[in-house]
């Protein structure tokens, strides 16, 4: 018995086998509904072989994931906890706490509420010199920058850090502070996805090679801003992706050596929400794993309720995300922990072509500067963020809190940070509308039709629809005939209604219902009924709720009808 067991072996099954097995399970639906087109445009397969990702990159493997390793900075993931504070007192207090807790990077963004008197700058200056720093100033006139000019001479080498700025700030007495800075995160907060990110940080690389005395003096002071999104392997492959297009600008300069370029990295917002805001605590969770196994050099997490007031208890969280993730996930063991993974190694090498090919139609058009003014680039991103959008209002794309599974209960804050109220949030639509239609105190209900078991399903999925903008809608209890549903339509307050049924009772209540109706009530079905569309919208239907309508672009056109039939 036991020498048989031995030599039983297991037969490997080929591509083609499960291909024969998910079309069976498929029963009917075509195999080719398994494929995913990303918003970059690339088609994710349903599964990722050896085979097919060495036929896809032959030789090109190896090299990817050798050119990967060996520009893997060291220390990698160092956490950067930005500091939020309204007056001086307040920073320094937050400042220390955070480096006696975990911080390693001290993060200051130079919009503050207090003002950076020679007090503030002279006390902040010995903390530059002691730990590593990220700043991030409006400009090369900034008053923050004034810091510098408080740390003393001979401890100006060992200052470490970096400037994130539009402007190109000079800081010659200080080498190791990188001010050289290729920022994505402006293109990524007004929609770009991650191949384009790619290709405007390549861009940008161009121009600021372009502006300093050598290639060598701008490597030294070079670094790329990243933000990272919830879409977890397109983040960890965008991150892997950029050090392969980095030794590949090299080469275009006659860089044979591999020159580290540090990648600073934050979460992402255009996902947060200011509504179930601890959500956004799982978002930031997500991007930060990204962050972390995507190789990014330094990190920042963005506390979960930043977009209106971070309290030190959300800041505390927001630290402690980076440091369990350190200490816990053992992923900085291992340098590239995603490589060999046949799905990232291929996502990676589809953005790498996408993103190089990209970079050198901005460089024929004669650079990001000329790419800009043209309106080419501001298009390529308003393109994507429609993209973005519509996946959202649609729910392609879940959000948890906003367009599924909201709670009508939550309390929308008003207050809005400044610092990120340019941020093009695809949750921001709905914050809106549901804001709206609280100020003016929309009444909503749903007619069950038939009985609880058949009207169940369409009535909770019109619940779920018009909670997204904060609505609870009344239901009746199951109604059996027209007088029924007429008597409640009489009753209720609600000035918009949902009729909600199964097939066979919605087609044989809504006409007579329609005919009986009160004049004021907007009245639209749950599902879809094309052979009986017309005739019940001539006979006064407003319209119809189903699964993959754009939510807002519905919801809007209802609220913009009741103020109408209020008039």
């Amino acid at each position: 018995m036991s020498n048989n067991m031995k030599n039983i072996e297991f037969e490997k099954p080929a591509y083609t086998d499960w291909q024969d097995a998910a079309i069976k399970a498929l029963k009917g639906k075509p195999f080719e509904s398994l494929f995913t087109t990303t918003s970059e445009g690339i088609t994710l397969q349903p599964l990722y072989t050896q085979e097919s990702l060495i036929t896809k990159l032959g030789d090109e493997l190896d090299r990817q994931v050798a050119t990967i390793r060996s520009l893997q900075s060291s220390p990698v993931f160092q956490v950067a906890q930005q500091v939020h504070a309204d007056t001086s007192e307040a920073f320094f207090t937050q400042l220390d706490d955070s480096l006696a807790r975990g911080n390693e990077v001290i993060t200051i963004d130079s919009r503050v509420h207090f003002e950076w008197t020679e007090e503030v700058l002279a006390k902040l200056a010995p903390y530059f010199s002691e730990y590593s720093f990220k700043i991030t100033v409006e400009n090369a006139q900034d008053p923050l920058l004034a810091v510098f000019h408080y740390i003393a001479a001979d401890q100006q080498q060992a200052v470490r850090g970096f400037i994130v700025s539009q402007d190109t700030i000079s800081l010659p007495a200080f080498p190791n502070v990188r001010s050289v800075n290729a920022d994505t995160t402006i293109y990524h907060y007004q929609g770009a996805n991650a191949v384009q990110e790619l290709a405007y940080a390549l861009a940008l690389a161009a121009k600021l090679a372009g502006q300093e005395e050598s290639f060598e003096a701008f490597s030294k002071q070079f670094f790329v801003t990243f933000a990272i999104d919830t879409q977890f392997f397109t983040e960890i492959a965008k991150l892997r992706a950029f050090k392969v297009l980095w030794k590949a600008f090299l080469a275009a300069y006659g860089v044979t050596e591999n020159l580290k370029v540090p990648t600073v990295a934050e979460t992402s917002l255009r996902s947060f929400s200011k509504l179930d805001v601890y959500v956004n605590l799982l978002r930031s969770s997500n991007e930060a794993l990204s962050g972390l196994i995507g190789g990014a050099d330094v990190f920042t997490v963005h506390p979960h309720d930043v977009l209106t007031k971070p309290t030190e208890q959300s800041i505390r969280i927001a630290r402690n995300v980076s440091l369990i993730l350190k200490e816990e996930t053992n992923v900085l063991k291992v340098i590239d922990p995603a490589g060999g993974s046949y799905f990232i190694e291929s996502l990676t090498a589809d953005f790498v072509k996408e993103a190089w090919a990209l970079f050198l139609a901005i460089e024929a058009a004669g650079g990001i500067d000329e790419y800009t003014a043209s309106g080419k680039l501001a298009e390529e991103i308003e393109t994507s963020y429609q993209s973005r959008i519509k996946a959202v209002q649609t729910r392609k794309q879940s959000l948890i809190g906003t367009n599924i599974y909201a709670n009508p209960a939550d309390v929308l804050e008003e207050a809005t940070n400044p610092l990120f109220a340019h941020i093009k949030r695809v949750a921001a639509p709905f914050e809106q509308l549901r804001a709206e239609m609280s100020a003016a105190d929309v009444k909503t209900g749903i007619v069950a039709l038939g009985t609880l078991k058949s009207s169940k399903p369409r009535a909770d999925f019109v619940t779920g629809f018009l909670n997204t903008v904060g609505l609870v809608p009344e239901k009746s209890e199951p109604v059996g005939t027209v007088e029924e549903a007429v008597a409640w339509l009489k009753a209720t307050e609600a000035k918009y209604v949902v009729i909600a049924g199964n097939d066979d009772d919605t087609k044989a209540f809504v006409t007579a219902i329609l005919a009986e109706k009160p004049a004021h009530i907007i009245v639209d079905v749950a599902g879809k009924f094309k052979d009986e569309e017309q005739a019940w919208l001539a006979n006064g239907l407003n319209g119809f709720i189903f699964a993959g309508q754009n939510i807002i672009e519905k919801l809007q056109s209802v609220f913009t009808s009741m103020k109408e039939v209020q008039r």
